[in-house]
């Protein structure tokens, strides 16, 4: 028998393990999706319960619409440490546009695979680490170290209101040692990622309006359609490399240092072929070269239109040019990037390149953070790490996703480490989400061993 085949015996024959899986079940048979107002306060209720009973003290703040819980594990030790993990209850929606093998609100096994939406990004993770908690509890009685388990509901949506909550619970989340974040994943080695930042994000609708009216399609030649010039304006933002062309957007962001290049260097996996097989690209990438290719996708911000429509859309031909344009953009940010002043910007170089037509609305926005993958409590997690990854480990400085790091460091002041049950073809966000049985397993007893390295 296998290791892999080993640790799935043993995940399906822990008792322990298998009553917080079931809970993941009916965690993912619970819609909670911020961006459709759905479920909130109903799967809050239901965390909110379970922690409880696990011997929780827990807090439900519903003061804005996604509610926050907070679930305190107390060490018998007055002088314990304490961690904290991060996670958060909503999810991206499985609508029509997504092709799923199994309905995606129903938790399904295939051939040793988890199935269902949310079971890496974010719920899976919230069981098997309540699972390692609620082991240590039974083996020893007692916990090493103080557990706080911080649970939000809008972090699919740029965490709206978290930095409230979090101003309110400041003083008793501020003085832990360590703050384990929501999810991670093991590379196309097998090695289990563990990072320490996220770039941030800036959203805002573009639009314009050419006209009162649909024109007929016969002025073409003569009158400038919405469409049209909504797309130069978009065009003017972006270098035919895929750098941005917006003035002043690079004079403070934080370069990327010698160590932080290495370490992706070293441990990145990503690379422009396996970029192009995972995608099915027909197109040309933007950066080919390995090296500049990490960079841009690490460290450097980006434009990205998340959608554009305007006139006709129906069955056969209706021969206008549209009054109105609309799109959907996005700018990855990184460090000492500022959401707000990014917007700014585009606003500015849309004026200055001719486009002042094109009407802006800010969406949302995130900061970007990087930790110190140095810092003792971080270096106690990659020494764990190694013992149960014999594929071995990948250090990285930052990941290319965005999330509220930044929000949650500037509140509280903890250090940050990102590692999950993750694989390099989980799907977030995608049909058929996925994590592996074997990870689920050593996740569970990868948290359970830190918890009890503070003992």
């Amino acid at each position: 028998m296998t290791r892999d085949q080993e640790e799935i015996r043993q995940f399906w024959e822990d008792s322990t393990i298998q009553t917080y899986f079931e809970v993941l079940r009916q965690l993912i048979a619970k819609k909670s999706i911020y961006a459709q107002g759905v479920g909130l306060l109903e799967v809050a209720q239901f965390l909110a319960g379970i922690f409880e009973q696990a011997g929780a003290r827990v807090v439900l703040d519903d003061s804005y619409p996604a509610p926050f819980v907070l679930a305190e594990f107390k060490s018998s030790n007055p002088q314990a440490k304490t961690i904290i993990f991060y996670n958060h209850y909503d999810t991206v929606p499985a609508d029509g546009d997504q092709a799923w093998t199994s309905d995606p609100f129903t938790l399904t096994v295939r051939d040793d695979v988890i199935y269902g939406r949310g079971v890496d990004d974010d719920k899976g993770h919230i069981t098997a680490r309540l699972s390692a908690l609620v082991k240590v509890l039974q083996d020893q009685g007692d916990l090493p170290v103080n557990v706080i388990f911080i649970m939000e509901g809008a972090e699919e949506s740029a965490s709206v209101d978290l930095d409230k909550y979090l101003a309110k619970y400041c003083d008793h989340l501020s003085r832990a040692d360590l703050l384990i974040w929501e999810q991670g994943n093991r590379n196309s080695l097998g090695q289990l990622e563990i990072y320490g930042g996220n770039k941030g994000i800036v959203t805002f609708d573009a639009s314009v309006k050419s006209a009162d009216l649909d024109i007929h399609s016969s002025y073409g030649g003569v009158v400038e359609s919405s469409i049209w010039y909504l797309m130069r304006a978009l065009n003017s933002l972006r270098r035919e490399d895929g750098s941005l062309a917006i003035e002043g957007l690079t004079d403070d962001l934080l370069e990327a240092n010698e160590r932080e290049l290495a370490l992706i260097s070293q441990h990145a996996q990503l690379t422009p072929e396996k970029l192009k097989a995972i995608y099915g690209l027909e197109l040309p990438l933007l950066v080919e070269e390995r090296e500049a290719f990490l960079k841009r996708f690490y460290f450097e911000p980006s434009l990205a239109i998340e959608g554009l429509w305007s006139g006709y859309q129906g069955q056969g031909v209706k021969t206008i040019l549209p009054g109105q344009a609309q799109a959907k953009l996005e700018i990855r940010l990184v460090p000492h990037l500022s959401p707000q002043d990014v917007f700014n910007k585009v606003k500015a170089q849309l004026v200055k390149n001719g486009f002042e037509q094109v009407d802006l609305t800010y969406t949302l926005g995130e900061k970007s953070y990087r930790s110190d993958m140095s810092h003792p409590a971080i270096v106690r997690v990659i020494d764990l790490a190694a013992k149960y990854y014999p594929e071995g480990l990948a250090i990285l400085p930052t990941s290319a996703g965005t999330g509220p790091m930044h929000t949650v460091f500037a509140q509280l002041g903890v250090p940050i480490a990102a590692f999950g049950m993750g694989n390099a073809n989980s799907r977030d966000h995608a049909g058929d989400e996925n994590v592996r049985v074997v990870d689920y397993y050593r996740h569970v007893k990868l948290v359970e061993e830190l918890i009890k390295s503070y003992g």
